[in-house]
């Protein structure tokens, strides 16, 4: 096995799908940009089946690497201001926004910009074949990832900013103020209509003016799909952020919807 100690690899992991990435940190290049979509939600069993095949049949997984990091993206994650946090209530934390079992393993993430801890549900089976075949690895929630860019972002921003994340069947609203987080949550959708209600909800709630509230969009959403059209209709300043202009891409890589994968090209330190 040849080893490059430059190379950093980052693996995503939500019930709908899976996605990697690989960066070569000498030449800053994305290597590889890779998704996975099933077809329903899978089990944990099920994803770790699919993860299995996915790196058995790729070659490019058999380097060595000198990080490796696994993504969640679930709802099963709850914000805890750093002041109140107690590591021995983590169950309490997350069991009054999401449905836990006792057996379920809690860890959490710190998110130094917001003074906050991101408490969470990995899955064990993944982390254990994670560790079996790559050694040591990291792993953190998505919306972590998503919060401490969009933080950083918004620190060059001087009005308030709505930043909404698009999944296949949730999406993701990060309300943030110079740095500052005054909203996140994660929504359910199932038509446009659930979709828009949400994000006027939400806009309501935090007293924002859909006139003038900036709105930044990433994930999977196209300017000419259902999803922004009705967005468009009552927000007025939207616009897609792209996520291709921090590294250079393979000649192989399709770079022209690179925001569909914004968490994963974002996860490098």
């Amino acid at each position: 096995m040849k080893h490059n100690s430059i190379k950093a690899l980052s693996i995503q992991i939500r019930l709908s799908g899976l996605s990697f990435c690989i960066l070569n940190r000498s030449t800053n290049t994305i290597e590889l940009l890779d998704t996975i979509e099933l077809d329903k939600k899978a089990t944990p069993f099920e994803l770790l089946n699919e993860l299995k095949k996915a790196i058995e049949a790729n070659a490019a997984f058999e380097q060595s690497f000198d990080s490796v990091l696994c993504i969640y993206q679930n709802e099963l994650s709850c914000l805890v201001p750093k002041a109140v946090f107690d590591e021995n209530s983590l169950a309490d934390y997350l069991k009054f926004n999401a449905k836990i079992l006792k057996s379920d393993f809690i860890n959490y993430d710190t998110l130094a910009s917001i003074d906050c801890m991101n408490v969470y549900v990995p899955l064990v089976n993944i982390n254990n074949y994670v560790f079996d075949t790559f050694g040591t690895f990291d792993y953190k929630h998505s919306s972590t990832i998503l919060i401490d860019t969009f933080s950083q972002k918004s620190s060059k921003e001087t009005a308030k900013t709505m930043y909404i994340n698009v999944n296949r069947s949730t999406f993701e609203i990060i309300c943030i103020n110079n740095s500052e987080l005054l909203f996140y949550n994660t929504f359910e959708y199932a038509t446009k209509e659930d979709f828009i209600y949400y994000i006027l909800f939400t806009v309501e709630q935090l007293k924002l003016n859909p006139e003038t509230i900036k709105t930044i969009l990433t994930g999977q959403i196209e300017k000419d799909d259902d999803l922004y059209k009705i967005l468009y209709t009552y927000i007025r300043f939207v616009d897609i952020e792209d996520a291709n202009s921090y590294f250079k891409f393979d000649l192989t890589i399709n770079t022209h919807t690179t925001y569909k994968d914004f968490i994963i090209l974002n996860s490098f330190n």
